[in-house]
């Protein structure tokens, strides 16, 4: 449902359909909504073919009826059935009301639309997979018209509103005198720049000071740098020899050069330094001939051409950054941002000027002009390269390799060659092809974007390749943007993060990835929802702060209603921020003094959460964690903070849609959540990527969401316990609970028993293989029984993934991880259902993490891909492609599967020889 042009679309939030190849699946738009109020509940059950539906029709929550249906049986269907029921204990005289509700979610504001088979419904096959019993909520349509009134009229009142200060009117266009300009391919003299002044340099008196300059396309060098002369002024450099040069023609520059800059002392030999003033550039320092040794003091980086593609002219002041990555190239920094710092008072600037070659401006050429010269090329069978069988053979194998492979140069010759055959049989490798270009030919490049308009469209997985960094492109990523086009909102939301991340490699704030970002998510609010958070998580950074608060703006203005909730969002958290830092203040003065008007108690916490201006705040909102569900008040006597460094806070909410039902909401005030948002994320990604290949392994990746600088949510998983109080709970003595190898398959009979207590040690094992595999790929380290829980239901998840990627702790250089992943013997007795020996049920056990880990392996560069485009977020263990070269050698391609998974089978073997050892001990 469409407004105007100042209405964004309202459409109610549905749960998606799931259904078999072959079936479409129909498309829902999606839009949360604020208020509901319920009339009628249905429960159902599963049992084997028959979904036994216990439908309670609720009045003042008190008539309550039941009937069987059918797997098969159509959401409509079920209404009917629903209604006729209620209907034979209201009289006739209800009849009027027939056909006037729809399906909710119980807990949440999701909608079963459509006349489908309840089994085709997410929702539904999800509660079958889990054995747990649906919840459905019949709604009356007057509710759902009351909220689009309501969406409507907010939008009207802001249209309508006359504002004191009104904006400013923008100035008139003038008519721009038509100027004759020049095509950059037609200027041949070498590109250069010239350098005026450095100032506020942090540098020590000795030491001489100079400037690398590079030219960049993406991550590839167009030319050996330029160095300047040495300076040895103290704060304000001059250099005698200003003008630097490039070895390339101003004609070849591709449009999207990027010009970094490097700042750095020189000095004749190592000093040690006492004094803390520089110490951070010495992890940087790079020692070079004749004994000099080079200090990296600031780094900037700046276009080539301006938005409108003009070659830039005259003089510029570029305030640099003083922090440096782990991996530079020639000392410059071209992954990192085009934006100058924006706190100028204390940064080092540099003062360059761009030359003019011509009396007239100097522009690259619009995408007709570069198509004209080469069409006709490319349409001609004789120019085009093609191979023999032999050739075809070595393209096979380059095209086969992981997003992180190198290629040499005769490889890139030979698929530029190849380059039509690689359109015709292998349209994947368009990232490959896209490395091979020689982008300083600009004939070259000519071609490769005339060939871009008529590739096969990419799958979304891999298109999402062609927006990293290596691919500054305009057409390029274009292109790929037109590729997610195609891309469903579920699927969409698994990737945002991602994509949210690569607007930092956008060199212009205008770009189709923003405007396809800011469409989507007026489309969706749940989409809209997480962009919003993605985005202002990270405003704070000053490299993005600008670009983000503009796509804040854009997707608030044109969701008009959206506003006030996340507005409340937004205050909740400052509450919940203010109790923190109370709670902290607290106990800083505790420890500090011993008296009880020192101490800021959990009572304390409680009556602060009872004040009016606490409760109101932080009542009646959307969860932050899942926009479709709404929270009602706190549960105050619930609530607790934890006793770990930063106080968390243990927040326990009412669910508004659903009386009774309860949820649990960890915030965090001084630690940052983006590497477990990031973990999670992967982990969802594979239970999706398990599931496809028909196997559920029940995981259980709780909701984790950044909300701003070193703050956010986790979702409490109900019914859990870590491993270390399990233990704990079952022994009398606390250095022995960990040796007790019964106390978890205790805890899980006293919870369940007969048939659940088969279905709580499934749920066991399935969910104990997919996180052995799961840690195994992503190198998660730091594992012991605190962050490994269970629920009561059976399933084993992780928390807290402080370390990936192989980063694991060491102490006097040896690493606490010696084994691939945890199995410990308790684990392998709840396997086994307490039986010794090798036993069938750890054999399956073992085939189900040998089967999840070749499903991984099958999407190995979807997962390298993700971790890339990750690389400029500043997550603490995700800094440099060497991190990620960890889930290249452990998702092994080709000829190192085998290896691989006969590793797996020796550490399977290795931890069963650990259990007899420890069962013969005890």
């Amino acid at each position: 449902m469409q407004g105007g042009s100042h209405c964004c679309s309202i459409n109610i939030l549905v749960s998606n359909v799931c259904v078999p190849l072959g079936v479409p699946i129909p498309h829902f738009g999606n839009q949360g909504f604020t208020v509901f109020s319920t009339r009628h509940l249905i429960s159902f059950v599963y049992c084997e073919w028959l979904l036994i539906f216990y439908i309670i029709v609720l009045v003042m929550f008190q008539d309550s009826a039941s009937l069987k249906v059918s797997w098969s049986c159509t959401s409509a269907e079920l209404m009917e059935l629903a209604l006729r029921k209620w209907l034979s204990t209201h009289g006739p005289e209800e009849d009027a009301c027939r056909g006037q509700y729809v399906l909710r979610v119980s807990h949440c504001l999701e909608f079963l639309c459509g006349d489908h088979p309840l089994i085709q419904y997410k929702y539904i096959r999800s509660c079958l997979q889990a054995k747990e019993s649906p919840h459905l909520t019949l709604v009356h349509t007057r509710t759902i018209q009351a909220m689009f009134d309501k969406e409507i009229s907010a939008i009207g009142s802001v249209v309508s509103r006359k504002t004191s200060n009104p904006p400013l009117p923008l100035p008139p266009k003038r008519r721009v005198p038509t100027v004759s300009h020049t095509c950059v391919w037609d200027v041949s003299s070498p590109f250069k720049i010239v350098l005026v002044k450095g100032s506020k340099v942090n540098a020590e008196e000795s030491a001489k000071v100079q400037v690398r300059a590079g030219l960049f396309h993406g991550t590839e060098l167009l030319c050996k740098p330029s160095v300047s002369s040495e300076s040895n002024f103290r704060s304000d450099h001059t250099w005698k020899d200003s003008t630097l040069e490039f070895d390339i023609s101003v004609c070849d520059l591709p449009r999207m050069t990027r010009l970094c800059f490097a700042i750095y002392a020189v000095m004749d030999k190592v000093k040690k330094q006492k004094s803390t003033k520089n110490a951070h550039i010495n992890k940087y320092q790079t020692i070079r001939r004749a004994g000099k040794v080079h200090y990296p003091i600031a780094w900037v980086n700046t276009m080539v051409f301006d938005y409108k593609g003009q070659l830039k002219t005259g003089d510029i002041i570029l305030h640099c950054w003083s922090s440096f990555p782990d991996e530079l190239e020639e000392m410059l920094n071209p992954i990192g941002t085009i934006q100058t710092n924006p706190y100028t008072e204390n940064a080092t600037a540099l003062h360059i000027h761009f030359p003019e070659y011509l009396s007239h401006p100097i522009i690259f050429p619009p995408f007709d002009k570069v198509r004209h010269p080469v069409v006709q090329q490319c349409t001609s069978p004789q120019s085009v390269g093609r191979g023999g069988k032999k050739f075809h053979i070595e393209l096979k194998e380059i095209m086969e390799r992981d997003p992180l492979s190198q290629l040499c140069e005769n490889e890139k010759d030979l698929i530029w060659t190849l380059r039509y055959d690689c359109r015709e049989n292998f349209p994947q490798s368009l990232p490959k092809l896209l490395l091979s270009v020689k982008w300083s030919k600009h004939e070259d490049m000519a071609q490769l974007q005339v060939l871009l308009q008529i590739w096969p469209k990419l799958s979304p997985r891999d298109a999402l390749e062609l927006l990293d960094f290596n691919y500054p492109d305009q057409y390029v990523r274009e292109y790929a943007v037109g590729c997610l086009r195609d891309i469903s909102d579920e699927e969409l939301l698994q990737y945002l993060l991602q994509l949210v991340q690569v607007l930092r490699y956008e060199p212009y704030y205008d770009c189709a990835l923003t405007h396809f970002l800011i469409e989507r998510a007026h489309g969706n609010r749940v989409i809209g929802h997480f962009l919003f958070w993605h985005l202002r998580s990270e405003i704070h950074m000053p490299a993005v702060s600008v670009q983000f608060a503009l796509i804040l703006e854009a997707y608030c203005r044109g969701s008009i209603p959206h506003i006030e909730v996340l507005k409340k969002q937004v205050e909740a958290l400052s509450k919940l921020k203010s109790v923190n830092e109370l709670i902290k203040l607290g106990t800083i003065k505790n420890a500090r003094s011993k008296t009880k008007e020192a101490m800021l108690t959990k009572e304390a916490m409680m009556t602060c959460l009872r004040q009016s201006g606490y409760s109101e705040t932080l009542s009646d909102l959307h969860s932050p964690l899942n926009p479709s569900i709404q929270l009602s008040g706190i549960n105050v006597e619930r609530c607790r903070y934890m006793d770990s460094k930063m106080k968390p806070l243990w927040i326990v909410y009412n669910n508004k849609l659903l009386g009774g039902d309860t949820l649990g909401i960890i915030f965090k005030n001084g630690d940052d959540l983006r590497q477990d948002m990031l973990t999670l994320q992967i982990l969802r990604l594979m239970d999706l990527l398990w599931k496809e290949a028909n196997l559920d392994l029940r995981v259980v990746p709780y909701g984790c969401l950044a909300t701003g600088d070193r703050a956010g949510l986790i979702e409490v998983v109900s019914s859990a316990e870590t491993i270390a109080n399990i233990q704990l709970t079952s022994s009398n003595v606390a250095a022995a609970a960990a040796f007790n190898k019964d106390a978890l398959l205790n805890w899980l009979k006293e919870r369940n028993s007969g048939d659940a207590l088969e279905r709580a040690i499934e749920e066991f094992t399935l969910s104990c293989a997919g996180y052995c595999v799961a840690t195994y790929v992503l190198g998660i380290g730091d594992r012991h029984s605190d962050n490994i829980m269970v629920r009561s239901t059976g399933q084993l998840f992780h928390i807290d993934f402080g370390h990936i990627l192989g980063n694991f702790k060491s102490k006097f250089g040896i690493k606490r991880e010696r084994v691939p992943f945890i199995l410990t013997h308790d684990f392998i007795h709840v396997i086994q259902q307490g039986k010794t020996g090798y036993t069938e049920k750890f054999c399956n056990f073992r085939q189900n993490c040998e089967d999840a880990y070749l499903i991984l392996r099958k999407n190995g560069n979807l997962f390298i891909t993700l971790f890339a485009l990750m690389l400029t977020a500043g997550l603490p263990e995700l800094t440099s492609v060497k991190d990620i070269q960890y889930l290249k050698v452990f998702l092994a391609q080709t000829d190192m599967l085998k290896k691989r998974t006969y590793y797996i089978k020796v550490s399977f073997f290795a931890v069963m020889q650990r259990s007899a050892f420890t069962s013969f001990l005890q």
